[in-house]
């Protein structure tokens, strides 16, 4: 076989491996930066190299077949090999650059992380971010993601996890909502309220709470109130303009508390269940670390070791 060939052979290869991670013709298409035709050509041609189908295709779906896969476990290991020998050789230089892919919720990547990143590029210019926000929980190896920012109780037992900062979970009204319909001074008060809460199909809207004072009480309240939404945001704006008591993440409210534009209410009992409770970085395991990761987790770790700022450090 010719040299021409063979280099060919060795770009349908890794077409194949990138296909097979993904799960489809159009993300391999994305990651490997071709269209879905140019991926579907490599494996056809791989195909007729071979002699063998390597990809069982149908109109709704494709997979690849037990040749495809044995080819796929022979070959993977020696492009991750190559993949992080590369990646050693490109930060041995001395600025760092490239393309960091980050993805992260909404409200928290535009309220906390983008207002963060011009810190970092005065640091760090030759360094891109790729910023997709996002609320779903995306496969990052999949979708080709460097990093997640996640807001959650624990940290996912198959990824490699760095504690960014703890969070709390409280609830915020308008001054002017207050004055008009007075202060809760307990859980079962508010029952009597318009309560903005974060709208989750299927579940019937209540709060619970623990008394930070003795004995650790927990109630739970039915919730009634004009707006739901599946975003901290939306619930944030309409407390700002008098529509009710919403349960937010401490990271939407801060600068408002701040500010006196929102009121913490019932600062004496802590809601349990609402959101998650730690702010982390997430990444696939892998045995190399790359230098733009371990910059960008050690910048967001510096910026949140006291927690949520009214402003970026």
């Amino acid at each position: 076989m010719d040299a021409k060939k063979i280099d060919a052979l060795w770009h349908h290869l890794y077409s194949l491996v990138v296909v097979d991670a993904t799960g489809s013709y159009t993300a391999a298409a994305v990651r490997l930066g071709l269209t879905k035709g140019a991926v579907s050509q490599r494996i056809s041609e791989l195909e007729r190299a071979s002699g063998i189908s390597l990809v069982h295709r149908t109109t709704r779906s494709m997979q690849l077949t037990e040749a495809g896969k044995t080819l796929v476990d022979s070959v993977r290991g020696s492009f991750e090999h190559i993949e992080r020998s590369f990646a050693g050789v490109r930060d041995l230089a001395e600025t760092p650059g490239g393309v960091l892919r980050i993805t992260a919720p909404v409200a928290l990547g535009r309220q906390q992380i983008a207002p963060r990143l011009a810190a970092f590029f005065r640091e760090y210019p030759q360094v891109h971010i790729e910023l997709e926000l996002s609320d779903r929980f995306v496969p990052l190896a999949q979708e080709g993601f460097d990093l997640a920012i996640r807001h959650s109780s624990s940290a996912p037992e198959t990824y490699v996890a760095w504690t960014l900062c703890n969070t709390r979970t409280v609830m915020v009204a308008s001054a002017g909502y207050l004055r008009q319909r007075g202060t809760p001074s307990s859980p079962e008060d508010l029952e009597k309220h318009d309560c903005l809460y974060y709208f989750r199909r299927g579940e019937t809207p209540s709060w619970s709470f623990e008394s930070r004072r003795g004995a650790k009480t927990r109630l739970s309240v039915a919730l009634s109130g004009p707006f739901a939404a599946n975003n901290s945001e939306a619930l944030r704006a309409a407390a700002l303009d008098g529509l009710g008591i919403a349960l937010i993440p401490d990271f939407s409210a801060s600068a408002d508390l701040a500010a006196g534009a929102l009121v913490q209410v019932l600062p004496q009992w802590q809601a349990v269940g609402g959101f998650g409770n730690t702010l982390f970085a997430v990444r696939p395991y892998s045995p190399y670390l790359p230098r733009n990761v371990r910059i960008f987790v050690d910048f967001l770790r510096e910026q949140f070791r006291d927690g949520f700022s009214p402003t970026p450090r």
